[in-house]
Formats: C-alpha cells, sequence, structure tokens
C-alpha cells in the first residue's frame, strides 16, 4: 500500500449570495496524493485508483473545506433521482442529487465534465447538491431537486465546474432530446462538422433553472476541460480523476 504524502487541497469557494450558515466548496484536481491520470486530488473510488490514496484525499478535502461531517457520497448513474438526506451515511446511494433541511449533513456530488450545480433557498434552510450529466438534465434532475424546496423559485443557484461549449461535441440524438422537450433549447447547440453539434450545459442548466422561476444563478465560467492543470475531464482523459462540490447548512 501507497504511503499517502501530506498534501493542501486547492478548492474554490462559490462567488454568490448565499446566507451566511450556508457553507459550499468545490475541489479542483490540485493537492492529492494519487499519481498517474488520477493526479492529484481525486476523489473517486470507482474510477481506478488506488483505495488508500482515495481515502486519503477525501480526508484532506474534509479537512480543508472545515465540514462538520462526512460528505454524503451518491452512485451517481446520470439519473434524475434526488434523494433527501436525513442522516450522515457510509454507503454510497444511487442518485444523483442531495438536498438537506438538516444542519451538518453534507450533500456532495463528483464529476469531471458533467456540471455540478448548488442550490439553496434565501433564508438558508435548504439546500440541495446535483450532478448534472446531459442525461440527467435533460431527464428533469434539476426539476426533480426543485421540487423538493418549500419555494422553488426563492433559490439561489451555482453552477460549478464543467465542459464548456467549444468541447462538448455531442450527436444529433442530444439535441433532439433536449428539443422535444423544450424548443428553446435549439439556442444551447452550435453545429459543429460531420452532423455533430456543441452543446452548452451551462446554457442548458440556466434555461431548466428559469422555466422553475429561478433566476439568481452565478458561476459557469470554468471548463474542465480547457484546463488541464484545474480539473480532471473525462471527455479529454478518458481515464482519470473526479472532483466533489459540497454544500451544507451551518
Amino acid at each position: 500500500m501507497r504511503t499517502p504524502v501530506r498534501a493542501k487541497p486547492e478548492l474554490i469557494t462559490p462567488a454568490w449570495p448565499a446566507p451566511a450558515n450556508v457553507k459550499a466548496v468545490s475541489s479542483t484536481r490540485a493537492g492529492g496524493c494519487s499519481t498517474g491520470p488520477y493526479y492529484s486530488l481525486n476523489l473517486g473510488n470507482h474510477v481506478g485508483d488506488d483505495a488508500a490514496a482515495v481515502s486519503h484525499n477525501r480526508q484532506l478535502f474534509h479537512a480543508k473545506a472545515a465540514m462538520p461531517a462526512q460528505p454524503v457520497w451518491l452512485n451517481q448513474t446520470h439519473s434524475s433521482r434526488c434523494i433527501t438526506l436525513t442522516q450522515t451515511v457510509t454507503d454510497d446511494i444511487n442518485a444523483d442529487a442531495s438536498f438537506s433541511r438538516r444542519s451538518g449533513l453534507i450533500c456532495t456530488v463528483m464529476t469531471a465534465d458533467c456540471l455540478p450545480l448548488l442550490l439553496c433557498n434565501k433564508e438558508g434552510t435548504e439546500v440541495a447538491a446535483v450532478h448534472a450529466g446531459w442525461r440527467g438534465l435533460c431527464d428533469g434532475v434539476i426539476e426533480n431537486t426543485l421540487q423538493l424546496f418549500s419555494q422553488p423559485a426563492d433559490c439561489l443557484a451555482w453552477l460549478g465546474p464543467a465542459i464548456s461549449q467549444q468541447a462538448f461535441e455531442v450527436g444529433p440524438e442530444v439535441r433532439t432530446a433536449f428539443i422535444r422537450q423544450d424548443p428553446t433549447a435549439s439556442s444551447a447547440f452550435i453545429a459543429a462538422k460531420q452532423d455533430k453539434w456543441l452543446a452548452d450545459l451551462y446554457l442548458l442548466a440556466r434555461q431548466r433553472l428559469a422555466h422553475c422561476g429561478v433566476t439568481a444563478v452565478y458561476g459557469g465560467a470554468l471548463c474542465t476541460y480547457q484546463q488541464a492543470a484545474d480539473f480532471f475531464s473525462y471527455r479529454r482523459d478518458g481515464q482519470t480523476g473526479r472532483m466533489a462540490t459540497a454544500i451544507w447548512l451551518e
């Protein structure tokens, strides 16, 4: 078993006007002990990395973010399912979003190109973390999560590091699936070569949020694919690590 090295994770603090008791953080790939394609702060235990390294990285993430408890990790399947957290659990749960009204429960999602999206209400009593890949986004993971809030339109949203439109080439079936549900989604696609399209995950998420009445949306300016020194990217590298984005109530 490899001996973990000491490191200091480099974390992103969302720039949004959330209430003071709402805490949120998003990791980069820097500051961990993993090596090779997982260099260095890989937080995914399902991607082939050394288990001891992932465990150490998760402890670094937990400590650096000053979390009051361990994050609740999800077994993400690109679904539209959101679960309500009532207690800290150690077993991964099949879902792609988590919601909480209780202090000290860490809603957490992992990504490496998909969009991590954080939500909180303006009163600081409800929070959620959403893993929005194109499938979950198209199938309504944002809408399903917002339904759990007392007043969905009274929410703030933060869009974390994801693949940018310039780097996200998809087939025509992806564009068709979105437009079938919402014709305005056509504005989120730019024609590329050989019947391919460039999809804007950030804009697609903003459209879905707007349809639910959420207009206070922040973030959305980073690219996991293009910023190789800062982020993992499955589309760029294939075998790679995962970042984590978390939110909780104090």
